[in-house]
């Protein structure tokens, strides 16, 4: 794959501040928005305006109608911290536990958690100075090639309607924990029909919706992790009791137990261990999974230049308190032997929960899991929304149908999210099947995806740094410039 300097060249002089951004002020047209090239129009239409420049005709512009920048900074700082967090981090960790130890499982988090952090660097630096709806897909069409537009848009779509599935599916495997009587079936429509209803009114409902999951999640996860340093160091309501736990210290990572399981029976063990490290990356693939929604969410982002870069840097604490911690926190608390991890069925294999349950404390199990029914809702509703823009910003770039681009007066592509959500149907697979199996079928696809958005990010990002240095443009230019 090759890339066109002069092509990019004329992406990055059509993304800068000469065509159009307030970058001193940062709002009104300046937010993120250019001024329309077309005569006529007025300059206070803006949403019109930067439709207008995309389209190129004003008569689309008018006709399809165009996203809306309700995104306010306080929705885009906890998006960035906790929008995505799902069930890969309370509910898909247990079972990477139980088959390859917990220092595997910590070494897996982190490496993946700085490879992650360094495309949020690259990322981060083309969605500030060219925040669009869609984000991804479009730098691959404009800095590489259209053809790996169609590609990468047509994959991160996939990979949001199947993870909408996922969570959705793992909300169900929750709320078995109450309730295995009533049928699967009627969850899941509740659930759809909420997260449909938070997605197709107005951005700002949806942004108002992530503030508070994400707070609730931020809150419960720092709780945890505070809980889990107490019962480490002793403090479990149990303690002194027969069948209760003193300080543990490191003492599930000791013999007899094993800080590090072989990959299946893999004839020398160092390789098998080895290959258990690498097994886990599965799993964090899953957890880490929609973390660039912030580009995402960039192209209706108030004032993105500078609300997008503060977002970018806030990932770094996000992966080091939520991700890192807390897997160090579960492999201190929980013997990777525990026959529940792998058996308990549903939200009782959670490794949270086990935990909680270990250290003898009765009702907070209920609250972790209703915490993880309220993680499962929030992220199937972000993957509602990224999955939606994804297919708006294919129909931008004519690799899908023009009706796509038709959005409500609020702003919202009520096709794309119609579409998108239909895919959550899916889900009524678990009505025939273990909900917890079909969890496992969507966490597989779904991490494949994943890790070729990641990985087309850099691409295009390459693209861009060649674009960028044939138009003559510096890093002190930019809103904000990656650490490389």
């Amino acid at each position: 794959m090759s890339f066109d300097p002069e092509k990019n060249a004329a992406y990055a002089s059509e993304a800068g501040y000469s065509n159009g951004y307030d970058h001193q002020n940062g709002n009104g047209i300046g937010n993120g928005h250019r001024k329309s090239s077309i005569p006529g129009l007025k300059e206070n239409n803006v949403a019109v305006g930067e439709a207008a420049d995309l389209y190129g005709d004003i008569s689309d512009a008018e006709h399809y109608g165009y996203v809306a920048r309700g995104l306010k900074s306080r929705h885009i700082q906890f998006i960035a911290l906790g929008g995505t967090i799902g069930t890969g981090l309370f509910l898909g960790i247990g079972t990477a536990f139980a088959n390859y130890g917990p220092l595997s499982v910590l070494l897996g988090y982190t490496l993946t958690g700085i490879a992650i952090w360094a495309m949020m660097q690259c990322l981060g630096e083309m969605a500030a100075w060219l925040p669009l709806p869609g984000a991804i897909p479009q730098y691959c069409a404009r800095y590489v090639d259209p053809a790996m537009g169609f590609a990468v848009g047509w994959n991160n779509w996939i990979s949001a309607s199947l993870t909408l599935c996922a969570e959705i599916s793992a909300a169900a495997v929750v709320i078995g924990f109450w309730n295995d009587t009533i049928n699967q079936a009627v969850w899941i429509s509740i659930i759809l029909v909420v997260i449909l209803c938070l997605n197709i009114f107005a951005v700002s409902i949806y942004g108002e919706a992530e503030f508070i999951f994400a707070s609730v999640k931020i809150v419960t996860i720092v709780g945890l992790l505070l809980l889990a340093f107490i019962i480490d160091l002793g403090g479990s309501p149990n303690r002194g009791q027969p069948d209760g736990q003193g300080r543990l210290g490191f003492r599930y990572w000791k013999s007899p137990y094993e800080a590090m399981k072989a990959y299946h029976n893999t004839g020398n063990k160092n390789t098998g261990r080895f290959l258990g490290v690498f097994s886990t990356l599965v799993n964090a693939a899953f957890s880490y999974g929609g973390v660039e929604m912030v580009a995402v969410a960039a192209g209706e982002a108030e004032n993105p230049r500078k609300n997008i870069p503060k977002a970018v840097r806030r990932v770094f604490w996000r992966i080091l308190f939520f991700y890192v911690l807390g897997s160090l926190a579960i492999g201190v608390t929980v013997p990777a032997d525990d026959e529940r991890l792998t058996n308990g069925g549903g939200a009782r294999a959670s490794p949270w929960v086990i935990a909680v349950s270990r250290a003898g404390i009765p009702v907070l199990p209920h609250i972790i899991n209703a915490v993880i029914l309220t993680s499962a809702s929030s992220s199937g509703n972000a993957f509602l929304f990224t999955g939606s823009r994804y297919l708006f910003a294919l129909a931008q770039n004519r690799q899908a149908p023009r009706f796509l681009l038709k959005c409500t007066k609020a702003g919202v592509p009520i096709y794309c999210v119609l579409i998108t959500c239909s895919i959550g149907l899916l889900t009524y697979m678990t009505v025939a099947s273990s909900a917890s199996t079909v969890f496992g079928w969507f966490l597989t696809l779904t991490t494949i995806t994943s890790l070729f958005t990641w990985v087309s990010a850099l691409i295009a990002f390459l693209g861009f740094r060649k674009a960028c240095r044939a138009q003559g443009v510096q890093d002190s230019d930019k809103p904000f410039v990656a650490i490389w």
